[in-house]
């Protein structure tokens, strides 16, 4: 029923009736109208929509448009014309001219027929007009509805990540732990929180200071478990830190953190010379 109700609300309707679709579009569209009913009322109320609107919206063409119009459409229907035919005189023929008594056919025009013939095509051409406005606002409301869909979830993504640095605050289990920068970058900095309980080792982004590395190198978090290296995860400068919170891998035990410049994937072992901050887990 989602579906059914999500197709609905694409739009794709409006282009059927409206006519502004391919032949495969259409096909599909009557294929969905055969076995929903939900489908085929809601092509009948566009239909309808669109004949309220141009009855609505429909205007009387003045006196002036309707004379040029009645003008370019009507046409003499019958005239006089002669009629040439051949006497013969004994030896050659002769063709005279002679008039027959041929009448004219007599046209009474009916002004009634020509006038609403004239308010039908102007009609028609109102409709034509309502249509395509119709059909450009149908346009600007689905654009309008994709843009407010992704500020949504956008505004749902920062929710989330609001509602995981409120769990850290709220959570007595969590250390927050400050790293200080090391030879290499002295004066590099960064905030991580660790819980040892739920395991969790949730680095601040925002207030993360280190050098901006390239694309063929990504920064690898460490912790020091009983004298031993383990690695939390890697992260990057240039598209993590558009977040404000970044989760890393899961360790119940650490006796200190740090941070070091790994080539793109990270690193089996780190790599000490390019070790830029380091923090003991108190």
């Amino acid at each position: 029923m989602e579906n059914i109700k999500a197709y609905i609300e694409s739009g794709i309707l409006e282009l059927y009736v409206l006519g502004d679709l391919s032949p495969e579009e259409k096909l599909q569209v009557e294929e969905m109208a055969a076995k929903h009913t939900a489908v085929k009322a809601e092509i009948d109320q566009i239909e309808q929509s669109l004949e309220f609107y141009a009855e609505e919206y429909a205007i009387e063409p003045t006196e002036a448009v309707r004379g040029k119009v009645l003008n370019g459409l009507l046409v003499n229907l019958g005239d006089d014309r002669t009629f040439t035919k051949p006497r013969k005189h004994s030896d050659e023929e002769v063709f005279e001219n002679e008039t027959d008594n041929v009448l004219p056919l007599q046209v009474r025009q009916n002004k009634f027929y020509k006038y609403a013939f004239a308010a039908c095509l102007t009609l028609l051409l109102m409709t034509v007009y309502g249509m395509v406005n119709l059909y450009s606002k149908l346009q600007e409301s689905t654009t309008q509805l994709t843009v407010m869909q992704l500020d949504k979830e956008k505004i749902a993504n920062q929710v989330n990540v609001m509602d995981t640095q409120l769990d850290m605050y709220r959570d007595t289990s969590y250390r927050i732990l400050r790293l200080k920068g090391m030879a290499k970058a002295p004066h590099s900095a960064m905030t991580l929180a660790w819980s040892p309980a739920t395991k969790k080792v949730v680095v601040d982004m925002h207030s993360m200071k280190l050098p901006v590395h390239d694309k063929q190198h990504q920064y690898q978090l460490w912790a020091l478990v009983g004298g031993k290296p383990v690695s939390m995860g890697v992260f990057d400068m240039n598209a993590d830190t558009a977040k404000s919170v970044k989760e890393m891998k899961l360790t119940a035990a650490a006796d200190a953190f740090a941070v070091t410049l790994e080539p793109m994937g990270g690193s089996i072992n780190p790599t000490l010379e390019q070790m830029v901050v380091m923090g003991v887990a108190k």
